[in-house]
């Protein structure tokens, strides 16, 4: 009669492997479809079937591994495992991060996956209590986190800005929307024809707010919208109320973010 194979399980002790490594999928699926979430919630790219996978991605390489080098009489090296894991990783969170024109966008979604595979690498080591710790710690680090940019960005340091958007189809409902999940203060908002025949329209919006929020808010209506091409300059509350908002205006050029200074 073959001797069954065990695996160990943190509290648990020496398990059966399948009882072993259905423990640790469930718990791959659950902590890292839980980061997935928060990720999701504010809409980037990487949400929950992403984290997910690598979460268990990382689970089965570590758990499969073990159990192989146990079986062939060989010393595991968790190390070089978790070495291996994270270069793979690199990969994708090269591919979270974008740089565009001077602004380098999706660090935190790079840093998520790196975590969530190192959350993975230890539920498959054996710990999943312990990964749901360190989950719990990434949940808040990634939510209670935010209330601090409130304290930088104070209304003190709020600017107007005006905001062009070159899109096919009016799109001023979904930027409003957008607007008040960032509760961003809206002064003004209105749409020109770019091109009638194609379609293309240039919304300008109005708002008050910090360059912080102004930048968050660029990114996320590029992602939602697709938007052709999008910029934002820095001007002064009476130039909201002057002739340069009437529809009569020359069209604004809005191939090129202007910076902020």
């Amino acid at each position: 009669m073959e001797k069954m194979v065990t695996m160990p399980i943190e509290y648990l002790g020496e398990v059966s492997i399948y009882l072993g490594v259905g423990i640790q999928v469930v718990t791959a699926l659950i902590l890292g479809g839980l980061v997935g979430l928060d990720r999701e919630r504010k809409l980037k790219s990487a949400g929950i079937k992403t984290n997910i996978l690598i979460c268990l991605g990382a689970t089965l390489y570590t758990s499969i591994g073990l159990i192989l080098a146990s079986e062939t009489s060989n010393t595991a090296d968790p190390a070089r495992m978790a070495a291996q894991i994270v270069s793979g990783i690199g990969f994708l969170g090269a591919g979270a991060i974008i740089q565009s024109k001077g602004n380098v966008i999706g660090m935190t979604t790079a840093a998520t996956i790196w975590v969530v595979a190192a959350i993975g690498f230890t539920i498959g080591a054996g710990y999943p209590l312990t990964a749901f710790i360190f989950t719990v710690t990434v949940l808040s680090v990634l939510t209670l986190i935010s209330p601090i940019y409130g304290l930088l960005e104070r209304e003190k340091n709020y600017s107007y800005f005006h905001l062009e958007i070159l899109s096919h189809g009016s799109i001023s409902n979904t930027v409003l929307g957008i607007l008040d999940s960032h509760e961003i203060v809206l002064e003004d908002i209105d749409e020109e024809f770019e091109n009638r025949k194609k379609g293309a329209k240039i919304t300008n919006v109005y708002i008050k707010a910090h360059q912080r929020q102004v930048e968050r808010l660029t990114y996320e209506i590029k992602q939602i919208l697709r938007v052709k091409d999008l910029a934002y300059y820095p001007i002064s509350n009476s130039f909201i109320h002057s002739e340069h908002k009437s529809s009569d205006s020359e069209p604004t050029e809005i191939n090129a973010k202007k910076k902020v200074n």
